[in-house]
This record gives structure tokens, sequence and C-alpha cells, in this order.
């Protein structure tokens, strides 16, 4: 196993832009954020607002160094020469001692401004991906870049018409996948795979036992997903659940505390509640920690891990959609790829795409159709440069829904977390300028995830595109992790509706009589 230097740094956290690359004077380019800004529908003048405010922190450690010099040269010109021949010096040590408390309080206002300019700067997004399609509206706009199995209109001669993909949502046309009449929720129940309403009975909304063939599929996706990626060399790590609030925040949006991080209180280790506590929505987030203020070398890149976790999720902004069933839940578990490569863009695009090739193969494995896409500008979280999401067909449903989302943030998290390799170099070996020198600056490895598989949801995925008239049968790269069981057999008949939904069916026969 690769052993990394663990360092404890006594500077405040990093953020996730280098303020340098907004500095000109230091080979900075402020036009690239601004433009990145307007490419994900923000306002670009926080770049502006950024520069203006460490323009202040530099004039202040200017106006600093300018009065320690004055207090050098009276010292040394002036004081010491008078102690020296025995002469009065009252007035100038005094002047000494009154500047010298001028630079403590100047000094006192330093960590105000830094933090002023840093909690800005934490706002600026990471600088968007040429190949990402500049929208809002995913719907139209996303780009699909890969569709399994390819449809007949992609064999079409090339040279007679132009190639189907890459296109966006809007302007793609083809056959879609066969439609099933039931969706996974219904069928779920019929194999006696879930307890839906005792779940809620106990957890509340979006709670569910899963039971018999459900617990037995979910085991099987997980067993099937860590094996699958020991294959490709990936390291499995299961993750602690919860994460300390100060390392949460250096990965996590603030929006992602509103409306997806569940907080844990508890007093019995902490009754002084200094150490808050979230638990996680993805092991990406304790993966991202695992190195923190570590220093790691170059040869020991890249670094794959697989990380196998429960996973909790407030769903805040979700209210309404898919109820019924366990797509979309406040607790699943799911396999995730975690990559670290060295600082070097064209080193992480190309693991990027090996990173989706896995899923696609994955899936493939399994049979399930799917596009992949390229996610709009407008949709990215701020880390991530481009995220590309694998979207399986539900037949039942007659959907495309997401299973898989693969996003490369370069350094940003890196740098959030302190996740070090070495120094950025111009000018290679030989003599540098004092310009190239000053261009010079720490080298943050970079950090790429990748879902393989939400179990929940590749359950759902599984049922509606393997069902039969009688049962569900299993994929054949499954039937080991299911003991050998390769048929789940209706046991029960459906589902009765709930008296919110009856009423709701009530209702549109009404409309419809009308």
């Amino acid at each position: 196993t690769p052993q990394h230097t663990q360092h404890s740094l006594s500077t405040p956290p990093t953020m996730p832009i280098d303020i340098n690359s907004l500095r000109t004077y230091k080979g900075g380019d402020p036009e690239l954020y601004r433009q990145s800004m307007r490419q994900r529908f923000k306002d670009p003048a926080i770049v502006d607002a950024v520069l203006a405010k460490d323009e202040q922190w530099r004039e202040k450690r200017s106006q600093i160094d300018q009065l320690r010099q004055k207090v050098n040269a009276l010292q040394r010109d002036v004081i010491a020469p008078k102690k020296k021949a025995r002469e009065d010096c009252e007035a100038e040590v005094a002047e000494m001692k009154s500047t010298q408390a001028e630079i403590k309080a100047m000094e006192g206002e330093l960590p105000e401004l830094e933090r002023e300019r840093d909690e800005l700067l934490g706002t600026i997004g990471n600088v968007v991906d040429p190949e990402v399609p500049i929208s809002q509206d995913e719907d139209e706009d996303n780009l699909v870049v890969s569709l399994y199995p390819e449809p007949l209109e992609a064999e079409s001669d090339a040279a007679a018409a132009p190639p189907l993909l890459p296109a966006p949502l809007s302007k793609l046309t083809y056959a879609l996948p066969a439609a099933k009449p039931l969706t996974h929720d219904d069928l779920l129940w019929r194999i006696d795979g879930y307890e839906p309403l005792r779940g809620q009975n106990v957890a509340g909304h979006r709670g569910y036992f899963l039971k018999n063939a459900g617990v037995l599929l979910n085991q099987a996706l997980i067993n099937y997903g860590i094996a699958f990626l020991r294959k490709k060399g990936y390291q499995v790590l299961q993750p602690p659940y919860m994460m300390n609030k100060e390392v949460m925040a250096g990965i996590a949006q603030l929006e992602d505390f509103d409306e997806q991080l569940y907080k844990v209180s508890g007093k019995t280790d902490d009754p002084e509640g200094v150490s808050e506590k979230y638990l996680i929505a993805t092991s990406e987030q304790p993966i991202c920690g695992y190195h923190r203020n570590e220093w790691i070398e170059e040869k020991t890149l890249p670094l794959r891990y697989a990380g196998i976790s429960t996973c909790f999720r407030k769903e805040a902004g979700s209210s309404g959609r898919d109820i019924r069933g366990i797509f979309r839940v406040h607790q699943f578990e799911k396999i995730e790829q975690f990559c670290v490569v060295k600082d070097d863009f064209e080193e992480s695009a190309k693991e990027q795409n090996r990173m989706i090739d896995a899923a696609k193969e994955f899936y493939e494995s399994l049979g399930f159709p799917y596009r992949v896409v390229c996610i709009v500008s407008g949709a990215l979280n701020d880390a991530a440069v481009k995220k590309y999401d694998l979207e399986a067909w539900f037949p039942g449903q007659q959907a495309y829904r997401e299973l898989v989302s693969c996003s490369n943030c370069t350094d940003f998290q890196a740098r959030g977390v302190g996740a070090r390799c070495g120094q950025k170099k111009s000018g290679g070996d030989k003599a540098k300028t004092k310009e190239e020198m000053l261009n010079e600056r720490a080298s943050y490895v970079h950090f790429l995830n990748a879902t393989l598989c939400a179990t929940g949801r590749g359950i759902c995925c599984l049922l509606e595109n393997y069902q039969e008239e009688d049962g569900v049968r299993v994929p054949e790269v499954l039937v080991p992790f299911m003991g050998g069981m390769d048929f789940l057999p209706f046991v029960r008949g459906p589902m009765e509706l709930t008296k919110g939904e009856k009423g709701k069916e009530k209702g549109s026969k009404k409309k419809g009589g009308n």
C-alpha cells in the first residue's frame, strides 16, 4: 500500500479556487473565471468583488510593511545612535511604540479582510470544460454522447448522413427501447421485496423495509459492484458514515447542508456541541477527506477507490417526486468510484472517460439499455468542470432515469481538504526569472467521482427490464451473487392504492366523465 506523508496545517483551510488564479500580477486570468461564471449563469461581478477585497488586504499588508520599515529605521538610525551617545531619545521611543501599536491594530484587521475575501472566493465555481453545453435547460440541451444498444438510426451510412451523436436531447430522434407493463414499485411489491407502509410507520416519509428478494438483490448488486471494481484494480473502502462539520464544509456546498445533509445531534461524547457531525450523502464525501492534509507522492498516482456505504439524503428539494418505490429515498446503499490523479487536466480528463466507460461496461453486463449525457453548464455543481450522467431505460415508466453521475472536479475539492502532490513548475530546471518564480504555486491532486451503482435505483431498473408475466428474471451476471437463484416469482398481487391515491383516481375519473 502506498504511504503518504501526513502533515498538520496551522494555516486556515485552503479555498477551492486559488486566489493567485485571479491575480494578474501572479499570472492569473480573472476573465477566465468571469466567463466561467457567466457560463454557469451566475454573476461574474463576484470575481471583481474578490479582487477588490484582495486589493484591500494587500494594501493593508503594504501599509504594515511600510510602518515596520519606519520602526526599523527609527530604531537603527535614530534611537540606537542616541542611546550610544547617551542622548535623550524619549520622544523617538514614544513614536516607535505608537507606530508598533498602530501595526498591531492593523494586523488585527487582516484576518477579517482575509475571511471576507475567502468567503467570496468560495462562491466562485470551477472553470467549465469546453465540451459542456452552455445552457440552463437539461431537457432540451443535455448532450447525448452515447447510446446502448446502438439504435438502427446510428447505423446509417456516415457518408450519406451526419453521425447521430453527439446531439442535444431536443435534436435527437430515434426509436426508443421497448415498453413493458409494470413499474418498479409494483414489481418489488409482487416479488415480496419490500414493505413501504411498515417502513413509513417506523421512519416516516420515504421509509421502507427491504425484505426477502429485495435484500438479496441489494446485496447481490453490492457484491457484484465490489467484485467488478476489484478486477479493475480499485482498493475497496468502507468509510465512516458521519463526518465532522469542519471536514464536510471543505467539500460540500452551502446549499447541501440545507437540502441534503442530516445533522447528527448527541450529547454523550460532546456535551458542549463543539464538534457537529453530519451523516454522509455519498461515500465521495468521506473519501475526499481520506487524504486530508496529506502530501501524496506523484509516483503513487493514480489512486482508485471503490467506496461502499449507506448514504443518507434529506431530498428537501424533491417534494412530491418519485413517492412510490425505492427510486428516491432518504437511505440507500451505493458503490462509488473515487479516483485521485496528478495535477494535470489532460490526465483527469482521460480518467473521467475511463470511469464513465467502467460504468457503461457495468450496466451493459447487466443488460440495461442506457444513454450517456454531458450535463449543461447551468446544472453543474461548483466543483465539477464537466459531468456525465448515465441514464438507464425504465420500460415500465417508458423513460430514461439517472443511475450514474461522473464528475471531474480537478483540484477544487483537493484544495478544500489540503491534498497536495508537489509544486507546479514553470520553466523546468533552467534558471528561473523572478516572474517565473512568482508564478510557481502549490500543486494539488485532482479528484474525480462516479457512481458505479446506487443499489435502490439499480434494483428498480432491473425489475422493470427483466419483468416477465409471472415474475422477474435475474440477470445472468448476478445469479452467482444470488446463491444461484435465477428467477423471482410473483408471490402476491398488486399493492392496494393508498387513500390519497384512491382520491386522485376518483378525481381523474370525474374529470374524464365531464
